[in-house]
């Protein structure tokens, strides 16, 4: 993805880049702002940090950090908020509707799908071959071979449920036909036969049947009100055994307290997880403690190449947006 091209209708604009450390903060705030010459960008790590800089925003741009209904109510010159991700249940969506106000992300840009793909896999593999334990125990002498081979399994020939043909969807299941799985998915639409043939006639089904089929689950669903807790004590009830459930999404499309308690009665044989509600999270999370888990800290859009992907999705959509383009990527 090639630097975006200013327009000379940003010139003179205000947009505030708020880019919290984790995202690099400043540092990267300031390289960003460095490709829109002419705006005036003011760089923050929090959303209220220049008051001043926030009253006279026209544009938001947000990496992961909160947009309140506060903070809307204190920039009477907002015109878009622009989140650096494909998730934006940060932002007050009702705030932002009440004044017509859109709130987009970088979805359809594609900037993040090969690393969460990546990040897909590697968790499934964790868990099928054991790596998490089978390290822990070389590290303390332990030549754990004879307790783990019963649990080691393959994924070649394993059913893959996606929940969520998007985008991210599609790039999982492109690497899952390399190691010969079928692949399974659901969501509100069908995708064209077109696109079910290439990913190895894919076949949409419903939710419940989908994790009553499948092996492993993958989740890459957004986060909405219909979808918090999607997956709920109710329906982890429907997995098999020997499934493994895999989040990369968003961290409240799991009722976590449930999947903790499926894990520790055996209701499925492991989940791997990089998103979490809330995150950071705390230490009383049950889930951080359960039994055959693999946990990051949502790193399947925190590579190098997928940070710059992202900023400079975003910030093409501002400027096309100032150039009196319509917005792409307007969140429902």
């Amino acid at each position: 993805m090639t630097a975006p091209t200013p327009a000379s209708s940003t010139t003179g604009k205000n947009i505030l880049a708020v880019v919290p450390p984790h995202m690099g903060g400043r540092a990267a705030g300031t390289a960003l702002a460095g490709l829109v010459p002419g705006a005036d960008v003011n760089v923050v790590e929090a959303t209220d940090e220049d008051p001043a800089a926030l009253r006279e925003a026209q544009v938001i741009i947000t990496g992961l950090a909160p947009v309140t209904a506060d903070h809307i109510a204190a920039a009477p010159s907002l015109e878009l908020v622009q989140c650096a991700s494909h998730g934006y249940d940060y932002v007050d969506k009702d705030a932002a509707r009440a004044r017509a106000i859109p709130v987009c992300n970088i979805g359809s840009s594609g900037a993040e799908k090969q690393n969460v793909a990546e990040q897909v896999f590697a968790l499934m593999l964790a868990l099928a071959k054991q790596l998490v334990p089978a390290h822990t125990a070389l590290a303390d002498a332990d030549w754990a071979l004879p307790r783990l081979q019963q649990s080691i399994t393959e994924l070649s020939g394993k059913i893959l449920g996606i929940v969520g043909l998007g985008h991210i969807g599609q790039e999982v299941a492109r690497r899952a036909l390399a190691f010969d799985m079928t692949i399974l998915y659901t969501g509100p639409r069908r995708v064209s036969p077109e696109t079910e043939t290439l990913l190895g006639n894919a076949r949409h089904v419903p939710l419940d049947e989908l994790l009553r089929s499948s092996d492993y689950i993958s989740l890459h669903a957004p986060l909405k009100d219909e979808t918090r807790h999607l997956i709920n004590a109710d329906r982890l009830s429907f997995l098999k055994p020997t499934a493994f459930l895999i989040n990369t999404a968003r961290g409240a499309l799991v009722d976590q307290d449930a999947l903790a308690d499926a894990l520790s009665a055996g209701g499925l044989a492991g989940a791997g997880i990089d998103v979490f509600d809330p995150e950071p999270p705390t230490a009383a999370l049950r889930l951080l403690k359960a039994p055959n888990v693999v946990l990051s800290p949502h790193v399947g859009g925190a590579t190098r190449e997928t940070l710059v992907r992202i900023a400079l999705a975003a910030l093409q959509n501002v400027i096309d947006y100032l150039d009196g383009k319509p917005p792409r990527d307007v969140t429902p």
